[in-house]
């Protein structure tokens, strides 16, 4: 318990004024007498003094007693108790559902307390009469909302709805699923999943792909297509290749309306690819073998051809013919036996307008060189079938290297049909001595964004196309020719005015797309948390403790999301107390063969990304995470706010302010205590109860709370 300065002088300062009251009068009283009179008292005191003064102090000292304890007995009733009620009332304030305010002593306080409780019901009352007319009036938002969920869960697809800065505001299940194997490799760490409301998806799509497609969007809106989407091909870190289809969402159902976010169909085409892979190679293989084959049967049968052919010889090559369309009937029997898991296809394209892809080639060139890019020779009407950013991405490659051989280069896009195919052109004024495209083609891209895997060459195989330096016959420059496919069939004709898509919700999901601000001049109640709990093999973080159980939650827009969690237990390497057994209940054969700290934490920052940590005492846990920063390779560098601190703020007047103290005083029912997730879901239920308390005490940004929270006795407590 912390020491309590108001109660310490309350209690002393009763004898500091029975002491100070005595000193004045004796000073009055020799101020009041003569100088005959003072000695002819000091002589008549001084032997008193030396024969009873401590009879004397003995006196004062029993007055100060009882007088201290009166004052202890009066604070207490008068204000400890008032200070206690306040705190009490003030969580009736903020959550009706709070248990009641226990009897208090004294009468007065208890018809206060009783008052209270009584105000505390008739506010519960009507709060059950507004809800009940918020849920009736709601039904019909509540119905559409289920036939979204119920259409999102039917769907084949993974779906995801984002906003305009790429947070994840809706999911189905499909994505949830697809999510979860994307982000665990084989034997790797459970509950590192990427996906959960308020995330942000470029955790799995490269921000430049999703930025790109809607950089395409916009143009094909400027030129009236109302209805416009996107697709493209992704890979991610573990080699999954997904297909992404992009379309916008607007704040009106005209498809008129701003576009407020997007919506995301994903789809993992990993084994159809693998499948085309294989079946490509088994065909290539067919085709050489069978080179051999068409060989010996032409020959057997210019043979036979012969009239005079002795019937020996005429039996021997039709037996070579036979074999030879044996052979290769097995062959193809073979393939067609297969054909369900081979496959080798070309990388997927999308069709694309090819004045879009000049548009934003040109664009892309001049950020990367600073130079306008002429594209007045560009066909208007001819459609590619590209993987438009990569292709960019070799443009701007190629043309950001020219930038450097060249003085003041001049650069120019030029697209034209070849035969069934498309010439894609990059021209430059000037010559560059010693240009190597050997090495160009080969070498990995690198460009102002980030540095790519991809070559030029893999760029050119990827179209199925080719690649080529041509030279002007005068000299006065050159350029790279690009071979493409162009787009097969008509494209569909942009819908008319009326045609809009069906609206199947109409609540806002997107009302967090607002700019974010500066940490800590955020609003409390607009941050995404991790709330979080460990469970650790001793208290010794320093002398080699480690962690045991990382467990937690997520909360967004205010809300729990108790079904966002991170649950893993870890291998610490060493033995577990016994004493420490009782309490937390891990044993050493649950967690034998279990992920290490420093492979668990990589994902557990990754869970907990672009959000506060939360906990209770948290400079423990913190104490352990960054104890294991080299070691794990990750720092948690995040703001943090532990509710222990925040309790002290809202709760001064409380002895104790732990964990089940603290959920007894808010309402809170604890499950699960002394497991690292259990705990963290009552510490979340608990920081989001504390939340209007602190609102109430004028702390409503990340700052104001932090601030407050170092002015509490506890964040002196050192780990």
């Amino acid at each position: 318990m912390n020491f309590n300065r108001r109660l310490a002088l309350v209690v002393l300062a009763p004898g500091a004024l029975l002491g100070l009251w005595l000193l004045l009068g004796a000073g009055l009283l020799f101020a009041a007498l003569g100088p005959a009179d003072r000695a002819a008292v000091a002589d008549t005191l001084a032997p008193l003094i030396d024969s009873h003064g401590m009879l004397v102090v003995l006196w004062w000292f029993l007055a100060a007693l009882g007088a201290g304890f009166v004052a202890f007995r009066l604070y207490a009733r008068y204000g400890e108790a008032p200070a206690r009620l306040a705190d009490a009332t003030r969580v009736l304030a903020g959550d009706a559902a709070a248990p009641p305010l226990p009897p208090q002593a004294g009468t007065g306080m208890r018809a206060l307390g009783e008052a209270i409780n009584a105000l505390a019901g008739q506010r519960r009352a009507l709060q059950d009469d507004m809800a009940r007319l918020i849920a009736e009036a709601s039904r019909d938002v509540a119905l559409q909302r289920d036939q979204l969920a119920a259409l999102m869960a039917e769907l084949e697809q993974s779906v995801v709805v984002l906003n305009l800065e790429g947070r994840i505001l809706l999911y189905n299940a499909r994505a949830r699923a697809l999510f979860r194997t994307l982000s665990q490799a084989p034997g790797g760490v459970a509950g590192a999943e990427l996906i959960g409301l308020g995330r942000s998806i470029h955790a799995v799509i490269d921000r430049a792909l999703i930025d790109h497609a809607r950089e395409g969007i916009a143009r094909r809106i400027a030129r009236g297509d109302a209805q416009a989407s996107a697709r493209f091909v992704t890979t991610t870190p573990l080699g999954h290749l997904i297909q992404v289809s992009l379309a916008p969402v607007r704040a009106a159902a005209d498809d008129r309306g701003d576009i407020t976010g997007f919506v995301l169909l994903l789809d993992d085409i990993t084994d159809e690819y693998e499948a085309r892979s294989r079946q490509d190679r088994r065909w290539l293989d067919l085709s050489e073998a069978s080179r051999a084959s068409f060989a010996s049967m032409q020959a057997a049968l210019d043979m036979l051809d012969y009239p005079d052919l002795e019937p020996a010889d005429r039996e021997r090559f039709q037996a070579v013919v036979r074999d030879e369309v044996g052979v290769m009937s097995h062959r193809l029997t073979t393939l067609a036996a297969d054909a369900s898991h081979d496959m080798k296809t070309r990388w997927p394209l999308q069709d694309m307008l090819g004045a879009d892809l000049a548009a934003a080639a040109a664009q892309r060139i001049t950020a990367e060189t600073g130079q306008e890019v002429d594209t007045v020779a560009v066909d208007a009407d001819l459609w590619l079938s590209v993987d438009s950013f990569a292709l960019i991405q070799a443009l701007a490659f190629l043309a950001a290297r020219l930038a450097e051989a060249l003085d003041a280069p001049r650069f120019a896009l030029r697209l034209a049909p070849a035969g069934g195919r498309a010439h894609l052109d990059l021209a430059f004024q000037g010559t560059a001595p010693g240009l190597d495209l050997a090495g160009w083609q080969t070498r990995p891209m690198q460009t102002s964004d980030a540095p790519s895997p991809l070559t030029v060459r893999d760029v050119v195989e990827r179209h199925g196309g080719e690649l080529w330096l041509e030279h002007a016959r005068d000299g006065s420059g050159a350029l790279f020719r690009f071979l493409l496919p162009v787009a097969a069939g008509t494209v569909a004709q942009v819908p008319a005015p009326g045609e809009s898509r069906p609206a199947y919700y109409d609540f806002d999901l997107f009302a967090a797309s607002a700019q974010s601000r500066e940490s800590d001049e955020r609003a409390l109640s607009e941050i995404a948390y991790t709330v979080f709990d460990t469970e650790t093999t001793g208290l010794d973080p320093a002398g080699g403790d480690e962690i045991l159980q990382i467990g937690a939650t997520r909360i967004v827009n205010g809300r729990l999301l108790a079904s966002e969690c991170f649950d893993q237990l870890v291998d610490p390497q060493r033995s577990i107390p016994e004493a420490g057994i009782a309490v937390h209940g891990i044993r050493p054969e649950m967690v034998r063969g279990k992920p290490t700290l420093p492979q668990v934490l990589p994902a557990f920052h990754a869970f907990a990304a672009d959000t506060v940590l939360v906990g209770h005492n948290v400079a423990f846990d913190m104490r352990f995470l960054t104890l294991k920063e080299n070691a794990s390779g990750v720092r948690f560098d995040q703001p943090v706010l532990d509710t222990l601190l925040l309790a002290a703020i809202v709760h001064p007047g409380e002895d104790s302010h732990g964990l089940e103290a603290m959920a007894a005083r808010l309402g809170i029912a604890v499950s699960g205590r002394h497991t690292a997730l259990g705990d963290a879901l009552a510490t979340a239920e608990i920081f989001l109860k504390l939340l209007p308390l602190l609102r109430a005490r004028g702390i409503l940004t990340l700052g104001q709370a932090r601030a407050a929270a170092q002015t509490s006795y506890y964040a002196r407590l050192r780990y």
